[in-house]
């Protein structure tokens, strides 16, 4: 008799893991066939997904090790491979070698990042996380393009000059001791715990509806600037 095949409760957040890593191959597709604000909008896509696993993962209590380096991998192609290669094309492929250099620097952060995670994972529910989280860095590229790419040539003056300091700081930030608050769990206890922050969310959800993506930019650029100005007000405060 043949063995059957066991179907566990990991498998549904582990499905939602594997499109999020479908996205990320479809967003390199896209771009390959210069197809840019597309393949912006799937690692965004991507991001949701990376978003639902671990929603379902807590819903459905299936949390595994299993699932924590299968969704590490999807990041490194959703949110790493993908938008490396989707800036390189859209702009740094311009400067030959040296833009190869930056655009893998994107890369190369965001492997390390992933890699410390994990290293450091005690449990499967954070409350910070050091550095900046990998999606967060990619959904800050690919909408930096959504709001300024032009298809007919490119990011004009003065945002074309934004691009490498962008994908530079995004990288160092990855890799940093910047400490970043995770999103929080949609709970009545988490929002009596910080109704705060849900408003926020709410509000930024509604805003980047509005504006047809637009203002995703600007919002992920207020959050990394809050977590960066909140580092070194807590290094002012334990030298004094």
């Amino acid at each position: 008799m043949s063995p059957r095949l066991r179907v566990t409760r990991s498998v549904i957040p582990n499905l939602f893991t594997g499109m999020n890593m479908f996205s990320g191959f479809l967003s390199i597709l896209n771009t390959s066939e210069g197809n840019y604000h597309y393949a912006a909008w799937l690692i965004i896509v991507a991001a949701i997904f990376d978003a639902l696993d671990g929603a379902v993962a807590r819903l459905t209590k299936s949390s595994s090790e299993l699932g924590v380096e299968l969704d590490s991998l999807s990041d490194i192609v959703s949110f790493g491979a993908a938008p490396a290669f989707l800036i390189y094309h859209t702009s740094l492929s311009t400067f030959e070698i040296p833009g190869v250099l930056i655009a893998a620097s994107f890369v190369l952060a965001g492997g390390f990042r992933l890699a410390r995670f994990n290293v450091q994972l005690v449990g499967f529910d954070k409350d910070f996380f050091y550095g900046l989280p990998i999606p967060m860095a990619a959904i800050t590229i690919s909408s930096f393009i959504i709001t300024y790419y032009e298809t007919s040539f490119g990011f004009p003056s003065p945002y074309s000059d934004f691009v490498i300091p962008l994908v530079l700081l995004l990288s160092v930030i990855m890799v940093s001791r910047i400490k970043y608050d995770t999103i929080p769990k949609p709970s009545k206890e988490e929002f009596k715990k910080n109704p705060f922050l849900f408003i926020l969310i709410i509000i930024g959800v509604i805003t980047a509806i509005v504006t047809t993506g637009r203002a995703i930019f600007f919002i992920f650029v207020l959050f990394i600037l809050f977590g960066i100005f909140r580092y070194i007000f807590s290094l002012f405060v334990k030298k004094n």
